[in-house]
């Protein structure tokens, strides 16, 4: 009799826990929801999630205010958002630099990505394609490579800075290749795509929806994509694991991310919701025209995605020796 009480105890007691949670999601949100992108306004992470937004606020009846906090390798905007009220009104773009990149990148951060941050959903995943000048006698991954390995340190790469997908997938292509070239940073993806086409540097990693204009024209070729599936806007360019690097995997995604301590209820709700913003085509069509890749998944499955980026990269960083500029 005391056992089955004290059952009943407990049992209520759970209820009463978990009941405060419960109802706020299902009133969840009742206000303008803030959703900071720790990138400036007009690029690619600032684009995507104004799409995503334009969607979740028809489906919530609420405004969703975008606030851009660009700087310093996104660790401002990140951090900002890890340190806000854990209530599910303050949510953030959680891309690969913040979160995997930056934890080998940087001797400090004010952050933690695994501690401080909830994940919530995959938006889309952005492959690159390597693509070389028109003049460099190499129209394969063999040919390249070999090419390479004939000239050690005479062939060079641009990228848009230390620390960035482009300038990563080079370094982990000489790992991988056991091959030498050169890095060439430049302040941002445009100049060093212009030196590239103007035949100052022999390749470049770039993102799709950058490469597109400078491939169709013919200005650059292409060798091999980074994603682990041939894309749909270059199906006759193999994936790097097909050119003869197994396993070689690149691609800058982002996600949605709140602070560590959002209700279980809150980021299940955000995630169901955004699933559904994802599939409609007025923001499915725009990911793979760009020659992204839809994201999605569970809330654990984009922590998971998020750790072993982080080990990976974290890898390439110390082998090559990168540091934060």
């Amino acid at each position: 009799m005391i056992r089955t009480l004290t059952m009943h105890v407990f049992a209520l007691a759970l209820v009463t826990l978990l009941l405060p949670s419960t109802l706020f999601a299902q009133s969840y949100p009742s206000k303008p929801v803030r959703w900071v992108v720790p990138y400036a306004a007009g690029g690619s992470a600032d684009t995507r999630a104004r799409q995503v937004a334009q969607e979740l606020t028809k489906l919530w009846g609420q405004p969703i205010i975008i606030e851009n906090k660009p700087g310093a390798g996104a660790v401002p905007g990140t951090d900002f958002v890890t340190k806000a009220a854990p209530d599910g009104y303050t949510i953030g773009m959680g891309n690969l630099a913040p979160l995997a990149v930056n934890p080998s990148l940087y001797r400090t951060l004010p952050y933690d990505p695994i501690k401080d941050v909830a994940p919530i959903v995959l938006l889309e995943r952005g492959p690159l394609v390597l693509m070389v000048n028109v003049s460099l006698p190499a129209k394969s991954m063999a040919e390249l490579t070999a090419l390479a390995k004939a000239k050690p340190g005479t062939l060079s790469f641009a990228s848009s800075g230390n620390g960035g997908s482009h300038h990563l997938s080079g370094e982990m292509y000489k790992a991988m290749a056991g091959i030498d070239i050169v890095h060439v940073p430049y302040k941002g993806g445009a100049p060093a795509a212009s030196d590239l086409i103007g035949g100052h540097v022999s390749m470049m990693f770039e993102l799709m929806y950058s490469a597109m204009p400078a491939l169709k024209s013919g200005k650059v070729r292409p060798l091999a994509v980074t994603s682990a599936q041939r894309l749909s806007v270059l199906p006759d360019v193999p994936t790097m694991a097909e050119a003869g690097l197994p396993g070689f995997e690149s691609s800058n995604w982002q996600g949605i991310i709140a602070p560590a301590a959002t209700p279980r209820a809150i980021v299940a709700k955000i995630n169901a919701d955004t699933l559904t913003a994802l599939h409609m085509p007025e923001v499915r069509d725009k990911i793979i025209a760009q020659g992204n890749q839809v994201g999605g998944g569970t809330p654990e499955e984009f922590g998971a995605l998020i750790q072993s980026e982080m080990a990976k990269w974290g890898k390439v960083v110390r082998e090559a020796g990168v540091r934060a500029d």
